[in-house]
């Protein structure tokens, strides 16, 4: 919850200073999502911080949405109601059933970077690449693939489609002053 509210008043901050429109995502733990209300938790802090729910984004881990289908529909719906959007991070890695992937509310998933590290010159983890690029282009999702540290990751994922990137490449994490507006 600390994480959470210290992050939408920095985006917020960022906002008021003139900062362009773009997502905040960040991870929510799977026993933070199974206690408590998750749903009011998040709705309090947008409402005390003043972000727009369309500016967040909450990503929960393709396992354990997978280990707690039911119980998670229902949360992330909830989540989804407020217009917080939903990412699967580490898609690939788990056990996702593609019965279940249709049913839940998401709107990103995230290509885990075990499929991002050998582009473009292995060719299994190619056609993992391409396959779930596919499926989520056809689901209307968006992708965004996760360890992106070379210029040919790059260039190879966005001529497959993927729509963001995170990685080395861009930047290395960073303290807030050093990417302010």
């Amino acid at each position: 919850e600390w994480a959470l509210r210290t992050a939408c008043r920095q985006m917020r901050d960022w906002q008021q200073r003139g900062a362009p429109p773009m997502h905040l995502s960040v991870n929510l733990a799977g026993p933070q999502i199974m206690r408590g209300n998750i749903v009011d938790t998040v709705a309090g802090v947008l409402d005390e911080t003043g972000l727009e729910a369309r500016y967040l984004e909450l990503e929960v881990t393709e396992t354990f949405v997978m280990d707690h289908v039911e119980q998670v529909v229902s949360i992330l719906s909830g989540l989804r109601d407020l217009g917080v959007r939903i990412a699967v991070d580490d898609f690939g890695t788990g056990h996702s059933s593609l019965a279940t992937l249709k049913r839940l509310p998401v709107d990103t998933l995230k290509i885990d970077r075990a499929f991002v590290n050998d582009l473009p010159d292995d060719r299994n983890d190619v056609a993992i690449a391409r396959a779930i690029l596919a499926m989520a282009r056809e689901l209307s999702l968006e992708t965004i693939a996760e360890g992106v540290e070379t210029e040919q990751q790059r260039k190879f994922l966005a001529a497959e489609g993927c729509d963001y990137f995170q990685g080395f490449l861009l930047a290395r994490p960073l303290p807030p002053e050093a990417v302010e507006p």
